[in-house]
């Protein structure tokens, strides 16, 4: 009797503890598996009428678990983003998940969870480009995830290049060809100019010229605008302005040979040999142009790379669904081979390229995106390069907003982007300002390495 009442005691423990395990098979009152609702925000969910591929996205996810309710808030304005995420965390009513801005903010607020446990053991995290999980990693931590990746350079017109019996130029060109192609396409008179603007030259110089230099010069210490590589990426800027082989540094009546009023009408009717911009433009060029073009990066080959970023709230109370969640929108090989489902049935728009390497999704993308360039660029996103607006503490204040001190023009007080305009526009010479300017972009940079607790 003993026995039996000993066993009797063990089985009860037993079932105890299988009913206070994880939410996964945990059942509520009915016998089900319990309901979950995580709240989510974006600035690309469209309308509900819309039912855009966001939304459709998110209906598949709470198909494939049922047991996951994503209510979508719709109260944060997307021109205010960072304010009204502000609003929330102080009214308590932060979103499970939701879209940032820019990484650091969320750090130095306290708004975003440690996912680092959660993603480190990840098969669908460990296929996210390695550089690409860098730009979320401060410290040991990672504190967003990858939620939408664009590739970022310059599309050719390979029509105007072989109607001028010129060499096209391709991925992996040398910065000397890439200017002689800028010079060479350039004839005015007919209304056609190699380039839309040079001031791209800027942030992608040092990093076509450098192994060792990130875009603007960034290293994990610092900027090193005081460089050889930036100031001659800053000269060969100049001389395309000075020698006027880009379309907005032309005058008015050198403009009115053109066909259209700003660059992307000019690039679209065929005026201009090069444009830069990212793979967001992608599904517009299908659709609007008449002409054969390719994607070719920048020169030298190496791929840069735009991300958006997810976070998870700190205050969440469903943490793994709220990862899963974000991991099905995001990188994810079965939520991304699904977009790719979506956007073939429902004649939807894929936006942008996906954010893993894993094989099956690329060649899946591949059959609806045959773009040679564009997978050129993934073969070569191991030597990635990361535009780090949204990843770098206080880049936009080290590349654009720190006042200078130095008057330009009508302006007092340019900012950091003016007096490097200036400059491209040989108003004043860089070798004036840039060990001062060097200086200033560090000291954003620290600053706002502080402000999130890093040295």
């Amino acid at each position: 009797m003993k026995r039996l009442m000993s066993l009797l005691a063990l089985l009860v423990i037993v079932m105890l503890f299988g009913c206070n395990g994880s939410n996964e098979g945990k059942k509520g009152d009915d016998g089900d598996t319990e309901k979950v609702t995580i709240s989510f925000a974006s600035w690309g969910l469209g309308t509900k009428e819309e039912q855009n591929i966001e939304r459709l996205m998110i209906k598949e996810f709470e198909k494939k678990y049922p047991n996951i309710k994503v209510k979508i808030v719709e109260s944060i304005p997307n021109d205010k983003w960072n304010d009204g995420l502000a609003a929330a965390a102080s009214a308590n009513e932060m979103p499970d998940v939701f879209m940032l801005s820019q990484i650091p903010p969320g750090i130095a607020n306290d708004w975003l969870l440690d996912v680092t446990d959660l993603a480190r053991d990840d098969e669908d995290f460990a296929k996210v480009p390695e550089v690409v999980r860098e730009s979320a990693t401060y410290g040991d931590t990672i504190y967003a995830l990858p939620a939408g990746q664009q590739f970022l350079g310059y599309y050719v017109n390979k029509d105007l290049f072989n109607e001028a019996n010129l060499d096209v130029p391709e991925n992996g060109v040398s910065i000397d060809e890439f200017v002689d192609s800028v010079k060479n396409i350039t004839n005015i008179s007919k209304g056609q100019v190699g380039l839309n603007n040079p001031l791209a030259i800027l942030d992608w110089y040092p990093a076509a010229v450098s192994e060792t230099l990130g875009w603007y010069t960034y290293t994990e210490e610092g900027y090193h605008l005081d460089s050889t590589e930036f100031i001659n990426g800053l000269n060969v800027a100049k001389n395309i302005v000075t020698n006027n082989h880009s379309y907005e540094s032309l005058t008015d009546e050198q403009k009115s040979n053109f066909n259209g009023t700003h660059p992307g009408e000019v690039w679209a009717s065929g005026g201009l040999g090069l444009i830069w911009d990212g793979t967001w433009a992608l599904s517009s060029y299908e659709e609007n142009l008449d002409f054969d073009y390719d994607f070719i990066g920048i020169p030298g080959g190496r791929t840069v790379v735009a991300n958006d970023y997810m976070g998870i709230s700190k205050t969440t109370k469903h943490a793994e669904e709220a990862y899963l969640f974000t991991k099905w929108m995001t990188f994810g090989k079965e939520g991304y081979l699904k977009r790719i489902d979506i956007a073939t049935e429902e004649g939807k728009v894929l936006n942008g390229v996906p954010v893993t390497t894993d094989k099956d999704v690329l060649d899946a993308y591949f059959e609806i995106q045959d773009l040679p360039g564009i997978r050129t660029a993934y073969e070569n996103i191991e030597n990635a390069v990361i535009e780090p607006v949204k990843a770098v503490p206080g880049y936009v204040h080290s590349r654009w907003e720190a006042p200078t001190g130095v008057k330009v023009k009508d302006t007092p007080n340019a900012n950091i982007h003016g007096i490097l305009e200036a400059s491209v526009e040989g108003e004043i010479k860089i070798e004036d300002y840039i060990s001062e300017m060097n200086k200033l972009a560090n000291q954003k940079y620290q600053e706002a390495n502080e402000a999130i607790g890093q040295k």
